[in-house]
């Protein structure tokens, strides 16, 4: 059930994962710092929607972290995941093939900017969980 709950809705987790990717949430540049709180806040929602129960956005001295937690039983053993919604600044910009807050396909992969460090890894982990889930 959870690989065809995956199948069947392969192309919205894909949209969803390009719309996180177009987010600037570049922790380094204090000109993006909304953009940073836009990522995390899209993060939180992400989390809420998959169906875990509890999520919060915890405000720290610099940028928020995204906390969820699901709880099945708690006699059973618990897995900690953890990640990061920001990104490294894309420079040098004329080394990319296309803007690199627009995720691209070329020969099979997928670019852009945090599509592997971190925001690919940590979208794998919720639609995972979304898809054990529901």
């Amino acid at each position: 059930m959870v690989r065809e709950y995956i199948s069947l809705n392969k192309d919205r987790f894909l949209a969803e994962l390009f719309e996180w990717l177009r987010i600037p949430s570049v922790s380094a540049d204090s000109s993006l710092k909304g953009d940073v709180r836009k990522a995390a806040e899209f993060l939180k929602t992400k989390f809420t929607e998959a169906g875990v129960d509890k999520v919060e956005l915890c405000e720290t001295k610099g940028h928020p972290i995204v906390y969820a937690e699901k709880i099945v039983n708690p006699s059973l053993p618990t897995v900690l995941v953890y990640g990061h919604y920001d990104v490294q600044p894309p420079d040098p910009l004329d080394e990319w093939l296309a803007p690199p807050f627009q995720a691209t396909r070329r020969d099979g992969n997928l670019y852009a900017r945090g599509a592997t460090d971190d925001k690919g890894q940590m979208f794998t982990h919720i639609k995972s969980a979304e898809a054990w889930i529901k």
